[in-house]
């Protein structure tokens, strides 16, 4: 095999969720640990060790509660903000040690290995899983492979058998053949259960059958995507590394409500709140939104409630990021599909026809030096809040007290965005 041939690597945080709690509460290592959805409702992730109780992802907490008791599971509130920043602090960790890093997710990242000395690969990537390790507290697996197909296969496989101590190459066809053939046709990357069922109609029921079929009648029978999957099983690389991401044509912000809100004032600061999320997003993306919609809902699973559902969208004067302008429109929206004697679940907000601000033209007819203004406030408050914490500085309109803010009663602490919440040490 030449030296220089190209490989890539598959980076997956073990039980991210997990991991992230266990960081900053050593306690919790070689326990099962559970972590809730958005208002406390289902278990969204799972330590090995609640995985081994038989606790299934997605179960409700209220069905799974004699499980938690009888085994002392610890149960948290999804603490977003902590994982963010654990994820942030990986991925610069692995920009560090490879040529390409390409985020796949909050705690998935490709590495593209190209012209890197092939023969010391392996042990490179037992050092990445290393140096993550001791810089962020969080385990990882990497799969190595000719093809990011392969090399999410590989993960996989790098997480179950303790013998790769998390580190596994499958790039030679003798070691990838008997994982093929273990492996479900449905369980391949970017396959899923429908097409699976739809293979299985053909008789193709392993990765390894799969991966021999007659890629025309593939394509033909299922789509140029499938092709590429096959090629992707054969080590063809297909699918392309860090390829720039088309800009986003929607950004959306949305929270069921803790408890139910009857008050357009309660409305108002949650819309407001979504909204100055999304601009922030746009922000950091270098977007610009044409138009905001407004929606609000009340719960289809609370019969005993009268229904009420209701949109509305503005198309803006002017493209922008601009909080102050979109939560603006936002309130105009909401006034217009409020209705009082219901008891809302949820409200959100979409931007929509979003594009670049790279090559935007301004409107002749708007205030530049207005623009300019507000242009240096947002970049000042966005400063402020990474480095102070999410939040720190916000606008009146979202509030102060959100009592309609989602329930995470069980959420931990912000250990690393908020000043109040970080771990102090004592001498004893």
């Amino acid at each position: 095999m030449s030296e220089q041939k190209f490989k890539v690597a598959l980076v997956d945080c073990n039980n991210f969720y997990a991991s992230c709690e266990r960081v900053f509460n050593p306690r919790l290592e070689n326990r099962p640990v559970i972590i809730l959805s958005n208002n406390d409702g289902c278990a969204v992730a799972r330590s090995n060790e609640a995985k081994a109780l038989g606790i299934p992802m997605g179960a409700p907490f209220h069905k799974i509660r004699n499980v938690v008791q009888k085994h002392d599971v610890q149960v948290f509130s999804s603490n977003y903000e902590l994982y963010g920043d654990l994820s942030a602090r990986v991925m610069r960790t692995l920009e560090e040690m490879a040529f390409d890093v390409e985020i796949y997710s909050i705690d998935e990242a490709f590495l593209n290995f190209s012209g890197f000395s092939l023969l010391g690969l392996e042990e490179h990537c037992h050092k990445i899983k290393k140096t993550v390790r001791r810089n962020t507290g969080i385990p990882v697996s990497i799969g190595i492979g000719p093809s990011k197909t392969l090399a999410k296969i590989a993960n996989r496989l790098a997480k179950k058998n303790p013998r790769t101590r998390g580190v596994l190459d499958i790039s030679e066809p003798r070691f990838n053949k008997k994982a093929l053939e273990m492996l479900r046709a449905g369980d391949v990357w970017g396959v899923g259960s429908r097409w699976a069922r739809k293979l299985e109609d053909y008789g193709i029921y392993t990765a390894a059958q799969l991966r021999d079929a007659d890629i025309r009648w593939i394509e033909k029978k299922f789509n140029v995507v499938m092709g590429r999957t096959v090629l992707e099983l054969r080590g063809i690389p297909s699918i392309g590394f860090a390829e720039p991401p088309k800009s986003s044509q929607s950004i959306t912000s949305s929270r069921s409500f803790g408890k139910k809100v009857t008050a357009i004032s309660q409305l108002k600061e949650a819309v407001a709140s979504y909204t100055a999320k999304a601009a922030e997003k746009l922000r950091a993306r270098g977007l610009l939104t044409n138009v905001i919609s407004v929606f609000i809902t009340t719960s289809r699973f609370s019969p005993a409630d009268s229904q009420y559902q209701n949109s509305a969208s503005i198309t803006l004067p002017e493209a922008t990021s601009d909080s102050t302008m979109l939560i603006h429109y936002a309130f105009i929206i909401l006034d217009t599909i409020y209705r009082e004697g219901y008891r809302y679940h949820k409200a959100g907000i979409m931007l929509l026809d979003v594009v670049p601000i790279r090559g935007h033209q301004p409107s002749l007819f708007g205030d530049s030096k207005k623009q300019a203004k507000n242009s240096r406030l947002m970049k000042t408050i966005d400063l402020l809040n990474k480095k102070m914490g999410s939040n720190t500085v916000r606008f009146g309109a979202q509030g102060i007290k959100h009592e309609w803010r989602m329930r995470r009663e069980r959420k931990s602490a912000a250990y690393t965005t908020c000043w109040k919440e970080i771990p102090v040490i004592q001498a004893v």
